[in-house]
């Protein structure tokens, strides 16, 4: 997963920002792959891995009215994350993952392989909802990949 984050990293750079993560169903695999790219201090401020519903609240500020509503896995919860990553760091970009990578904890409504990727700079918002297929190692790092291309297309539309 190395090349995808170089490419990242140089859209980040060329454009002197920094970026945040949150994390859930990920269990930290952005920010990981992330920071394997030498020189990544340059452009990545660090993350926050919030598992628990707890975490949501209390690191990333999710309400916890959003959290019986909408539920962990949804665009509400992942939008949330996104403002409280960039909020807790100080970035100027931050991207959030919110999923069930599987093999249980799946819904009719919400399936095994459901992921939401909210990514923003303050001023600008965007979110997106996944259904990937695979192994839980699989769903994750599908995941990874595609918010990777997410923040690269968002940078480059500033």
């Amino acid at each position: 997963m190395e090349l995808p984050a170089i490419k990242t990293a140089d859209v980040l750079l060329s454009r002197g920002l920094k970026l945040s993560v949150a994390e859930s169903c990920t269990g930290g695999l952005l920010g990981a792959t992330l920071t394997d790219v030498s020189g990544s201090s340059k452009w990545f401020v660090g993350g926050i891995i919030a598992y628990s519903n707890e975490l949501k609240e209390a690191l990333l500020g999710v309400s916890r009215e959003v959290l019986k509503t909408h539920g962990a896995v949804s665009s509400e919860t992942a939008m949330e994350m996104a403002e409280g990553a960039k909020r807790a760091t100080g970035s100027d970009v931050a991207i959030a993952i919110t999923g069930i990578a599987g093999p249980t904890g799946g819904t009719p409504e919400k399936p095994v392989g459901t992921v939401f990727v909210a990514i923003t700079d303050g001023r600008r918002m965007k979110v997106e909802r996944f259904q990937f297929q695979g192994s839980r190692r699989e769903i994750r790092e599908k995941t990874v990949l595609k918010a990777l291309e997410i923040i690269e297309e968002f940078v480059s539309s500033t």
